[in-house]
C-alpha cells in the first residue's frame, strides 16, 4: 500500500513543476519567485553584514539599522501594507530604534541557542511602540532573519503555510503568536522540503518558501499559463525524490 504522505508530496512536487517545469532554476521561477528575494538578501549582506551592523551598533546608529532594515524589505512584497506602516510608527523613536535593532542584532549574530535568541527577539518586537496596529505578527518577526540569513532562517506567512504544509502532509502545529515551538517545526519543514526536492536544485530557505508559496497562495490558483511541454514535465515529476 502506497504511503498518503508520499502521494500528497507527489501532488504538491506537480504542483510546483506545472507552474515551472525546470524546477528552482527554471526562468519564470527566477523571476517571479526567487530573484527579488535573493537581491533583498544579496542588498542586505551589502549594508548590514554582521560587520558592518556591530560597528553601527558601537556608533550608536539604531537608526541607520532599522531605516536600512526597512528599505531592504520594504523592496519585497512579504510584508502586507499595515505591518510595513507598524513596523515604521515603531521604529520612529530613538527608543524604539534602539530596541529593533539590538534585538535583531543579537537575533541574528548573538551567543546562545536559537531558541533563546528566538525568544529575545519576539520579546523585542513585542516591546516596540505600538499606535494602532500590533507588530508582533509572524510575518514581521521572520521576515527578517529570511532575508539576512536565508541558509538557515524561514519566513511564515500563516495562512498560507498552514495551508502548505497540509497540502504536504506535514504536521504542522501552529500558534498565532510567535513561539519557538512553531518556529523549529516550520524550519523542520523548510528542510524536509529542500531534501525532498534536493533533485530540483533547491538552494536555500527562499527555494523551500517558494515552493511552499505555490502550494498554499491564491496566487497560483487562478494563474493561466501557455501550454508546458509536457514531456519535460513528466521528466521532472518521474525523477527519484
Amino acid at each position: 500500500m502506497s504511503n498518503p504522505i508520499d502521494a500528497k508530496k507527489l501532488r504538491c512536487r506537480r504542483r510546483f513543476l506545472r507552474y515551472f517545469p525546470h524546477g528552482f532554476g527554471d526562468e519564470r521561477y527566477l523571476a517571479w519567485e526567487r530573484d527579488y528575494k535573493a537581491e533583498a538578501h544579496a542588498r542586505w549582506k551589502a549594508k548590514l553584514s554582521g560587520r558592518r551592523f556591530a560597528e553601527f551598533l558601537a556608533a550608536g546608529q539604531y537608526d541607520e539599522v532599522a531605516v536600512e532594515a526597512l528599505r531592504i524589505e520594504a523592496r519585497t512584497n512579504l510584508l502586507f501594507s499595515f505591518e510595513k506602516m507598524a513596523l515604521r510608527d515603531a521604529v520612529r523613536t530613538a527608543s524604539g530604534a534602539r530596541r529593533f535593532a539590538e534585538g535583531l542584532y543579537a537575533w541574528l549574530h548573538g551567543r546562545g541557542s536559537m531558541q533563546a535568541r528566538f525568544d529575545a527577539w519576539c520579546e523585542a518586537i513585542a516591546e516596540l511602540p505600538r499606535r494602532q496596529t500590533r507588530v508582533l505578527t509572524w510575518p514581521v518577526v521572520t521576515v527578517f532573519g529570511f532575508l539576512a540569513q536565508p541558509d538557515r532562517h524561514m519566513f511564515l506567512k500563516p495562512n498560507v503555510t498552514r495551508l502548505a504544509a497540509v497540502r504536504y502532509g506535514f504536521d504542522f502545529h501552529y500558534r498565532s503568536r510567535p513561539n519557538w515551538a512553531t518556529y523549529a517545526e516550520l524550519l523542520d519543514l523548510a528542510a524536509l522540503v529542500r531534501l525532498d526536492q534536493r533533485d530540483l536544485g533547491p538552494r536555500d530557505f527562499i527555494d523551500a518558501q517558494s515552493f511552499l508559496w505555490v502550494q498554499g497562495s491564491e496566487e497560483y490558483q487562478g494563474r493561466s499559463f501557455r501550454s508546458l511541454q509536457t514531456t519535460s514535465v513528466t521528466a521532472l515529476q518521474e525523477r527519484a525524490w
